[in-house]
Order: structure tokens, then C-alpha cells, then sequence
């Protein structure tokens, strides 16, 4: 089976969030936690690139490494989920993370803790497909309905890619071609007329 991935090309990335704000939707993810975030790179200075982050499913994922419960687990697809119910709160993934991806919900006072919470890639979770108690701990299960993550599907200029791994490099490399940079294609270079190393 094919392996799952995501990518955000910072050069359509115009910083509007609504990756952001569909998870948050279609999840209803508790207060104090957000899956997936636009980060800005140089903010207000040349060269300033937005990335949409979130969990990127890794091949071999830290946190499952770091996890001393071992509540996480990764599907044929590559999908890198966790169990809410084994999970302990203890925080050992939300540091193994390079990409700050496991977090704690934000609902009571200062201090106090509960079950890491993390993007899901719209996959769910170990419960069974699309029932009531998978979407209330995990969100929405899309790919079980045959669709992508919805924060690709409402990314408004196809900067935030998600599926196939292969046919997402492949897009990916042709946009690159064809951009070539100096040759009239549109980019951050052409926008702000400046010269850009990449």
C-alpha cells in the first residue's frame, strides 16, 4: 500500500490559515490545541516563507520511540496514530517531536494534564471506522470515506499537498521545474522582485 505524506510548498503558501481553522472544524478539537499551525519563516523581512505544520506521520516516528506505554502505532498507509486509552499524559512524545506535533489540551488550570491529542491525518483512530466514539476521541475519519485530510482539501492555493508520497514528490518536482526561477514563472522572486536564493 502506498505510503501517506504531507508537504507544504512555501511558495504558494500565502499565510491565510484555513488549514488551520478546517481541522479545528471538522475535528472539533478541544480549545488549546491546534493539529496542525502556519508557521512564518523571516517574518516581515525578505526572504519571509509560511509553512503549514503539523504532524508529518515519520517513517520513524520519535515519539512511538519516546511513547513508555507504547500507544502509538503506524498503519499500512503510514499514518502514525495513538491510542487515547493507553495513553498516560506523561509528555515524553510531546518532546521527542521535532515538529511539536503531540499536545496537551488546554481545559482545566495551570498544571494539570490530560491525553495527548495530535493530528490523525483525518485517519481516526484505533476504534472502529466513523462511529460515534472513534470521532469523539479522534475527529473525523476521512479516509475511511475515501478522502483526503481536509486540511489539503480547503488549502485555497494548492500549497498544502497530501496523499501518495510518490505522486506528492512528483507534483512537487514539477512545480519546481517548472517555476525555474528567472524564467518569468511566478514566485517570490517575481512578487517582490528581489533576488531570493532558494
Amino acid at each position: 500500500m502506498a505510503r501517506v505524506k504531507f508537504l507544504c510548498d512555501a511558495d504558494r503558501c500565502i499565510e491565510c490559515n484555513a488549514c488551520v481553522t478546517a481541522c479545528k472544524n471538522e475535528h472539533e478539537v478541544p480549545w488549546g490545541i491546534n493539529r496542525r499551525r502556519v508557521v512564518t519563516i523571516n517574518d516581515g523581512k525578505p526572504g519571509e516563507r509560511s509553512v503549514s505544520m503539523a504532524c508529518m506521520h515519520c517513517t520513524d516516528a520519535p515519539c512511538a520511540a519516546a511513547c513508555p506505554v507504547s500507544c502509538f502505532y503506524t498503519t499500512a498507509d503510514g499514518v502514525v496514530l495513538h491510542s487515547k486509552d493507553l495513553c498516560i499524559g506523561c509528555g515524553y512524545c510531546f518532546y521527542a517531536c521535532p515538529f511539536g506535533a503531540p499536545q496537551y489540551p488546554k481545559v482545566g488550570n495551570f498544571g494539570s494534564r490530560g491525553k495527548m491529542d495530535k493530528c490523525t491525518y483525518c485517519a481516526g483512530g484505533p476504534e472502529a471506522d466513523s462511529t460515534p466514539a472513534e470521532y469523539a476521541k479522534y475527529g473525523a475519519n476521512r479516509l475511511a470515506e475515501g478522502k483526503l485530510p481536509i486540511c489539503a482539501e480547503m488549502c485555497s492555493t494548492k500549497s498544502l499537498l497530501a496523499g501518495d508520497g510518490a505522486i506528492i514528490a512528483e507534483i512537487y518536482k514539477e512545480r519546481v521545474t517548472t517555476r525555474g526561477y528567472g524564467s518569468g514563472a511566478w514566485g517570490w522572486k517575481i512578487a517582490y522582485q528581489e533576488g531570493i536564493a532558494v
